[in-house]
């Protein structure tokens, strides 16, 4: 176990996991960004002509049983399902299958924003008409957060340490942060860390549209999702995983592993402003930023690209816009900056982590995905968004934001291997 009285453990990923509607591998889904493809379409899984919001970004060929047996499968949510396939790849891509007193030196943080609310969603349906006895005894199970953690560890047999993290929003990057912060201290060798969301049901869609946080573009579903433009109006949601494989580089390199990037950098703040708006100033996701920055070693002009949370709501792009501006200074003119969910939509809970492994794999292709639907610049969001199209640049380093619902802030640096 690392002697926490010793230098600083540097904690690098060496295994990358994604379920989306853009691609169900982490190759799949970096050639679709930089092609510029949305995933977003009518709602196909229950009736949604009373909504006010008919799309999001769906995955319509998820097969659970290519991850799991088919009991498994049977059982468990989909956020469960997610999870634990996103893991699987980030597993074998680790080339890690910890097993006797190793399997204590591994843990799991698995996070999400709404756990499993299809169960929910269909349990309530039956209570309603069937009565209590009818509500099956595993809605139990799937509707606690944390059962993603829980399965995880029991399916690939990790006994390190194991809880979920909720922060909405900024779930996947508090996820990636408090998995490396256990790595520092000396409380496991390697940590799984994980997102995932499902949250495409019938009371997930009404409860977010009713917040009037969704965009109504229904019409038009590949340019509903379009960050920083003047035109945007809310967000998109979608479904899906991201998880990734943490571990100290010493015992990374000692078992023959991959480094594929380094967390340099990671802190989270809270706004303590509102429930759902963001701190129109941007104080407390500025302060994220700085502190990640310090923490990573960097000035603002060194920092090469910028991963977004960019949701699409008018509020959020504004107030993401000006804390750039307060934390990086001059320096925020100069670097590109893109979001992903211009294509993926919003994953929730688990887009910090699959956002964590686009960075990552720019910083290994040195491209730049693209913010996509940038039609009408908005005088208020005037920086460099990587507008319609990849860009080839050197990436060294580079920064992933994520807020969420609670004025919850949580921004990672990430970097290239040295």
């Amino acid at each position: 176990m690392p002697d926490p009285s010793s230098d600083p453990v540097r904690v690098v990923i060496t295994g990358m996991g994604v379920i989306t509607a853009l691609g169900q591998d982490t190759a799949t889904l970096w050639q679709s960004l930089l092609a510029g493809k949305t995933a977003t379409r009518g709602i196909t899984r229950f009736d949604a002509s009373r909504y006010q919001t008919r799309i999001a970004s769906e995955i319509d060929d998820f097969d659970p049983e290519a991850w799991m047996d088919r009991r498994e499968a049977r059982r468990f949510d989909r956020v469960i399902q997610f999870s634990v396939a996103a893991v699987r790849q980030a597993l074998d891509q680790a080339d890690l299958r910890p097993e006797g007193e190793l399997a204590d030196e591994v843990g799991v943080i698995a996070g999400t924003g709404v756990g499993g609310l299809t169960s929910v969603d269909q349990a309530a349906a039956v209570l309603a008409t069937g009565g209590p006895m009818r509500v099956s005894p595993l809605t139990a199970v799937n509707m606690l957060p944390d059962m993603s953690s829980g399965q995880v560890a029991i399916s690939f047999g990790l006994r390190g340490p194991n809880f979920c993290v909720i922060s909405a929003c900024a779930t996947g990057s508090n996820v990636i942060g408090e998995a490396a912060e256990i790595i520092r201290r000396g409380d496991a060798q390697a940590m799984v860390a994980a997102g995932s969301e499902a949250p495409i049901c019938p009371l997930g869609l009404a409860a977010f549209h009713r917040t009037g946080s969704l965009s109504t573009r229904n019409d038009e579903p590949e340019r509903a999702s379009r960050p920083f433009d003047a035109d945007r109006d809310g967000f998109v949601v979608a479904e899906g995983a991201g998880a990734v494989v943490l571990e100290g580089l010493d015992f990374a390199l000692a078992r023959g592993a991959t480094p594929i990037a380094e967390l340099t950098g990671y802190a989270t703040t809270a706004d303590a402003f509102h429930v759902s708006a963001p701190d129109a100033e941007g104080r407390g996701a500025a302060k994220a930023m700085t502190r990640a920055l310090a923490k990573a070693g960097l000035e603002p002009g060194e920092l090469d690209y910028i991963n977004a949370h960019g949701t699409s709501t008018p509020l959020n792009d504004r107030s993401e816009t000006i804390a750039i501006k307060k934390a990086l200074g001059e320096a925020a003119y100069k670097i590109p900056i893109s979001s992903s969910k211009s294509m993926l939509g919003h994953l929730l809970g688990a887009a910090g982590v699959v956002e964590a492994i686009v960075c990552a794999q720019t910083i290994n292709n040195g491209v730049i995905p693209p913010t996509i639907n940038y039609e009408t610049p908005d005088p208020e969001c005037d920086l460099d968004f990587v507008p319609n199209a990849p860009r080839e640049a050197p990436v060294r380093t580079a920064m992933s934001n994520s807020f969420g619902f609670g004025g919850h802030n949580a921004t990672l640096v990430l970097a290239a291997v040295d």
